[in-house]
């Protein structure tokens, strides 16, 4: 049960990145990697493991990839912009960063 509430938690993170990094620039975006790490993190913590850190990332990297691409009406839920950018590469280094830190 725990690898699916990992799976939950990471994508419930990953849908809470989407819809704040754009806004409150450039705030919601840090708001939304620290939430990425210390949610991570705290998996680990909680459950002792880095296989459920790491189940939890994939499922964050997920939804992250899945909201750049075009959705049926052609919208995007993360442009192309410096910001949307930024949280594709830096979301990347944190969930490298989140997984690695010892719990």
């Amino acid at each position: 049960m725990k690898y699916v509430y990992s799976l939950l938690i990471g994508g419930a993170l990953g849908l809470g990145s989407v819809f704040i990094h754009s806004s409150f620039v450039p705030y919601g975006l840090v708001l939304s990697l620290a939430s990425t790490v210390a949610g991570i993190w705290s998996i680990g913590r909680m459950w002792g493991g880095r296989t459920y850190k790491s189940l939890a990332a994939i499922a964050w990297l997920f939804v992250i990839v899945r909201a750049g691409f075009p959705g049926i009406g052609q919208e995007f839920l993360i442009e192309g912009t410096a910001i949307g950018v930024s949280l594709l590469n830096l979301g990347v280094l944190c969930l490298v960063l989140a997984v690695l830190l010892p719990a």
